[in-house]
């Protein structure tokens, strides 16, 4: 535990101390309440991890859901609208801001053959995915990739990639991107001068 609350607060400048980063943070509790609602789910005991998550859903305004799986460090800013499909897979070190989905691509056609499918992303080290992006289907995001506020992906993001827009499209082919952790997944300049 200590380990998550430390890499919260290397990524996050306004996080004061770790007892405001337990008390106050709605990732924070969305991944406890995952915790516990996925060995739950593990057991077989669906109907009481899905009512954890769901309790979890109406104090954060996250939904897990409690199949999903989830590695270490996963930091959750501010969060609320943040959605993550069953068959979503996320790794470590992952950071996902406000209004995220981790979504199928048509939950509703066919459900029935949709069991025991993987229909959602696999998310691997150090992602970073602003706020409001979408990325649908059991696509991948490989490690590094960085996820541009509102973007829609639908395809593969390959390593180091950037990702912007909608169709997304990449900004950042064949660079080696810096692994220092970068707010938004981007550097940002200051325009002011000595």
């Amino acid at each position: 535990m200590n380990n998550f609350i430390e890499s919260i607060i290397k990524r996050d400048p306004a996080a004061r101390n770790k007892i405001n980063v337990i008390l106050a943070y709605p990732g924070v509790k969305a991944v406890f309440f995952h915790f516990i609602a996925h060995k739950l789910w593990e057991l077989k005991i669906y109907l009481i991890a899905r009512i954890i998550s769901q309790f979890s859903r109406f104090l954060t305004g996250i939904e897990i859901h409690p199949a999903a799986k989830i590695g270490k460090n996963l930091f959750i800013d501010h969060g609320m609208g943040v959605v993550i499909g069953e068959t979503s897979e996320i790794s470590d070190n992952v950071t996902i801001y406000h209004g995220v989905t981790l979504g199928g691509i048509s939950p509703a056609e066919n459900s029935k053959e949709q069991v025991n499918v993987k229909r959602h992303p696999t998310i691997k080290d150090n992602c970073i995915i602003g706020s409001g992006a979408q990325i649908l289907g059991p696509v991948v995001l490989e490690k590094n990739a960085r996820i541009g506020a509102n973007t829609v992906i639908l395809k593969n993001v390959p390593e180091n990639g950037t990702m912007i827009g909608n169709p997304a499209r990449n900004i950042n082919k064949n660079q080696k991107i810096d692994e220092n952790f970068k707010p938004y997944g981007v550097e940002v300049k200051s325009n002011t001068q000595d």
